[in-house]
């Protein structure tokens, strides 16, 4: 049995040049006929009209679109239509989620929440469940990148949301690093390097941090792949608490201005979730156009009901408005041939 597979993969571009060529010597033979009864089917000046002489090679054409997309149809594996096949061909081009998750000391503070009785951490919790309770989880993929004095990967691409709510708990993932200040830039430049083989447009880049100690200077810049930036602030933006004697509390002007060097948005999740309106925002694709979407399959079936349709309307459009010639007595030689018979001068009939 014969396979898409097993054939040639130049097998449309042939049958559609081969159809377009038996088309072209059928519409100059069809052509030659016409020539000799042009004045009988065109009327006196032996020609159609002026958009019918365009009519042959937009049926040659027709015959050649057909021709591909039947022949393009033939030579790619078929689409099932069931659930999890549909979800086999998301997970193909899935979207990524990569987060950047401070876990310094500081965001063991408890100031977060509305009543200020959450640590930072656990806010920060609160607030991406809610998150991943809004996305479409089953065609996305998500990493985590930890932040402190520095950063690492702690998981990459998985579709796991209880890995994920694992990391997101009380693990006290801070020692892991050496003690000092918070690199949150360090995890950006992680996060870009993670990023960087993705499908362009692909990714939603989540940075969770409180904003403490976070450089002016030295931005990483984000691969293509990174469509949008969200920069989600934890913990009390006025009050704050003291940590090895200094004064920490989230600084919104710092993270304002790390979203707007990267494109992003700043959403201060302290007391409020991320919108859904940012959500949906943030994993729609209004960048790329409809025709970018499309797929060799769709440009078949296209091409298909373009030509097809353009061979069944032709003939119907060439016998409405084909030619002004209209054969046989007008209305007005008919009044005077029945005048004349009857014996009426032709005046008052």
């Amino acid at each position: 049995m014969v396979t898409p597979a097993d054939l040639p993969e130049s097998l449309p571009e042939w049958c559609a040049a081969l159809a377009l060529a038996l088309a072209a010597a059928a519409e100059w033979l069809h052509s030659r006929r016409v020539a000799r009864v042009a004045r009988l089917a065109f009327g006196p000046l032996g020609r159609p009209a002026a958009w019918a002489i365009a009519a042959p090679w937009l049926r040659a054409l027709s015959c050649s679109m057909v021709a591909w997309g039947l022949a393009t149809l033939a030579t790619i594996p078929p689409r099932a239509h069931s659930g999890d096949a549909a979800l086999a061909q998301r997970l193909e081009d899935p979207r990524h989620v990569l987060m950047v998750l401070d876990v310094s000391p500081s965001m063991r503070l408890v100031d977060a929440g509305k009543d200020q009785k959450q640590s930072r951490m656990q806010r920060a919790r609160d607030v991406m469940e809610s998150f991943f309770d809004r996305v479409p989880f089953a065609q996305t993929r998500v990493s985590v990148i930890a932040v402190y004095s520095g950063a690492k990967p702690v998981v990459i691409d998985t579709s796991d949301f209880e890995v994920v709510r694992n990391i997101l708990g009380d693990l006290p993932m801070h020692h892991a690093f050496k003690a000092g200040k918070t690199e949150l830039f360090a995890g950006l430049e992680e996060a870009a390097k993670v990023a960087k083989d993705w499908q362009p447009g692909s990714t939603t880049l989540v940075v969770v941090s409180d904003g403490d100690t976070v450089p002016a200077t030295g931005m990483p810049r984000m691969p293509a792949s990174v469509h949008r930036t969200i920069i989600v602030g934890v913990g009390d933006p006025q009050t704050g608490r003291f940590i090895d004697g200094r004064h920490s509390r989230q600084d919104v002007a710092t993270l304002k201005q790390i979203a707007a060097r990267l494109g992003g948005v700043f959403h201060n999740a302290n007391e409020s979730q991320i919108s859904t309106a940012l959500i949906q925002e943030s994993f729609a694709s209004e960048d790329e156009s409809p025709f970018e979407r499309l797929t060799r399959r769709e440009y078949a079936l296209l091409a298909i009901g373009v030509g097809a349709a353009l061979l069944s309307l032709l003939p119907l459009a060439l016998h409405l408005a084909g030619t002004r010639w209209r054969p046989g007595a007008s209305a007005g030689e008919s009044r005077a041939q029945k005048s004349r018979a009857a014996g009426a001068p032709v005046g008052l009939a």
